[in-house]
């Protein structure tokens, strides 16, 4: 099991629209992400900010992505959160959230 956090900005105004979108997550995109290898998935806000830590359990992270990522629904589902969303400036290349380097856990 591996640990992933990124974080990303939210769009001015958009707060309570992102909100409102993940008290009600389309049970299509929750079992995706689910055959995904993605657990204990969480989405944090502080200040402007958007924090998301999930577990990935799967042996092909980047197939598995890719997976999502070519899935109708959950691509569907995209274009309705990314306008609520915001980019750092200071992401890698290919990212919308940006990876978080993890510098301390404890069990």
């Amino acid at each position: 099991m591996k640990r992933y956090g990124s974080v990303i900005k939210v769009a001015p105004g958009k707060l309570e629209e992102y909100k409102k979108l993940h008290a009600a997550v389309w049970p299509s995109v929750l079992k995706t992400i689910y055959e995904c290898n993605l657990r204990n998935y969480s989405i944090y806000y502080k200040d402007g900010y958007l924090f998301s830590y999930y577990e990935y359990i799967g042996d092909d992270y980047a197939a598995d992505m890719a997976k999502m990522a070519a899935d109708p629904e959950t691509q569907r589902w995209w274009t309705y959160c990314m306008p609520c969303q915001q980019p750092l400036e200071t992401r890698a290349e290919g990212e919308w959230w940006a990876d978080m380097e993890e510098v301390f856990h404890v069990d």
